[in-house]
């Protein structure tokens, strides 16, 4: 039951729920949400137990003051962003300036809204919910915006702090938003295309790519999947469903089985021209959502579990190395493949701090679906991000980096070679390159960590996590806030600030930081689902 409206809520300049669709779906054909009774699904998170001795009570206390710590370094974020950029989608943080990146639609409050709430912070949070109540989503200044970006960002965050609030101006303003996104679905194919071009939407006119990226079109199925489980709203699920049917279909129709390649072409469905797979940038959350989406749907489309298996046994042959380092550990790799005309089967052994969330991925499939392999191999994926934050000067993984792969998982010899970056900086031992040094701020290490924690109890997780808390407040924050830096390689003191502060600094980041010292009843994994923007969605 929606609670009464306590905000003034001022309704969008044009009601996208009026325009007829071009390619609709008859309404016979319309597909609901699953019934049936819900599954038991087996425990994700670890049940923890109370240490009542005084060593105990001194380790909350611990606990207590680094969770501290990661709420001031948000509240001055925020305050930041309120002093100079309020209703901006981003602060700069060196120069406190404002700027518009997604539309204009207030990017870092909405995504920022469930954060606020965790944190409590709830002055700020009702002070963000009035603001947001009044966005309207036809005043921008661009002519289309990026479907999975607005989805993830904001009616993830809309949806999140709804759930966690009950304020239903929230939910108004996430059905709203809501529809202006589902037409992206009207295309021939039933396909969303990667930009939404809002005058090609409003005349029927939208067409899906022919080479868009994978994460774009596959990663929204918790946002519509929680719309139509809020609303009752049929039309809501079954664009989602027409995305698992058509990965479903095309599976084992790739040039790598079990996978699907970085670019999909959605308007002939042929996925076997494409030579590229990988975990990282541009195809990433489409894996994570496997899992989750069949959490959400509480187990009652086994299409999600046949999804992940599938992609997980091939991504743990052919997508997973063991590189060779100076102490040997034992951690795995997410790096790219290139499959060739002749079948040949290239490995480019290069890490992406953006695929760091595949440690939390294996660990969640590996609970839900009763695998214990994939929480093993979620804990060396997880170790395996930690290991590249501890080797740089700076603390923090560079964005992107490549190694030397040991032949295979087992342990393999190091020689003592050196490598040299391309600014021919001698790099700690084990990197072959760091082709692409910047830190932006991003959550994925973190996210898996955090995750390690809440399935496997281990506290050593917490005291990674600190560590790498510790380093990324020293190499970014400016008097303002928190900026992304431009070199990993040197001492996080001499890192130079790049003046960006993206909205997951403040929706992600430091909300898995806050979370992983907070007690672990606080958003349950048990009770709850994130999105790949870290809005986490209660389940049914």
């Amino acid at each position: 039951m929606k609670s009464a409206l306590r905000f003034e809520y001022i309704k969008s300049s044009f009601d996208w729920s009026t325009v007829k669709e071009k390619n609709p779906v008859p309404a016979s054909e319309l597909r609901s949400l699953p019934k049936g009774t819900p599954k038991k699904l087996p425990a994700v998170q670890h049940q923890f137990r109370v240490d009542k001795t005084s060593a105990g009570k001194a380790r909350r206390q611990v606990l207590m003051d680094r969770r501290n710590e990661v709420r001031d370094a948000f509240v001055k974020s925020w305050k930041s962003y309120r002093r100079y950029a309020w209703t901006a989608d981003e602060l700069t943080p060196v120069s406190g300036l404002r700027k518009d990146t997604f539309g204009g639609w207030a990017a870092t409050l909405v995504d920022s809204l469930d954060s606020l709430w965790i944190m409590g912070l709830k002055d700020d949070f009702y002070d963000a919910v009035a603001a947001a109540a009044r966005i309207d989503w036809s005043n921008t200044k661009e002519t289309a915006c990026n479907w999975f970006e607005t989805t993830i960002r904001h009616l993830g965050g809309l949806l999140s702090a709804y759930d966690l609030s009950h304020e239903s101006v929230l939910f108004h303003k996430a059905v709203e938003l809501g529809d202006m996104l589902y037409m992206a679905f009207d295309t021939p194919t039933r396909m969303p295309p990667f930009w939404l071009d809002f005058e090609l939407a409003k005349t029927g006119q939208l067409r899906a790519g022919t080479h868009d990226p994978s994460a774009s079109t596959t990663s929204s199925s918790l946002e519509f999947i929680r719309l139509a489980q809020l609303t009752g709203e049929s039309k809501y699920y079954d664009a989602i469903d027409r995305i698992a049917e058509m990965l479903d279909i095309s599976q084992n129709a790739t040039r790598l089985p079990g996978m699907w390649p970085t670019f999909l072409d959605l308007q002939n469905f042929v996925f076997k021209h494409e030579e590229g797979f990988t975990l990282g940038a541009l195809a990433d959350s489409m894996y994570e959502m496997f899992p989750k989406t069949y959490a959400l749907l509480n187990g009652l489309d086994p299409v999600y579990e046949k999804l992940y298996r599938g992609a997980m046994e091939t991504i743990t042959t052919h997508v997973l190395f063991r590189p060779k380092l100076p102490d040997q550990a034992d951690i795995l790799v997410p790096g790219n493949v290139w499959v060739r005309k002749d079948g040949r089967i290239d490995l480019q052994p290069e890490a992406q701090h953006l695929a760091c969330f595949v440690g939390g991925m294996f660990g969640l499939g590996g609970k839900l679906f009763d695998i214990p392999d994939h929480v093993e191999i979620g804990e060396k994926v997880t170790r395996g991000c930690v290991w590249a934050y501890n080797a740089m000067p700076s603390g923090i993984m560079p964005e992107i980096c490549g190694f030397l792969p040991c032949p295979t998982k087992g342990a393999c010899s190091w020689e003592g070679e050196t490598f040299l970056g391309q600014r021919d900086q001698t790099l700690p031992g084990g990197f072959e390159n760091a082709r692409d040094p910047r830190y932006i701020l991003r959550p994925e290490a973190i996210e898996s960590v955090f995750y390690m924690y809440r399935i496997t109890g281990k506290m050593e997780y917490q005291e990674m996590a600190w560590d790498m808390f510790q380093s990324i407040k020293k190499a970014t924050e400016t008097e303002l806030a928190f900026s992304a830096i431009a070199d990993v390689t040197v001492d996080g003191e001499k890192t130079e600030k790049t003046d960006s502060m993206e909205s997951f600094w403040l929706s992600e980041t430091l909300k898995y930081f806050y979370l992983i010292f907070s007690p672990p009843d606080v958003i349950n994994l048990d009770e709850y689902i994130f999105n790949t923007e870290a809005h986490p969605f209660r389940r049914p």
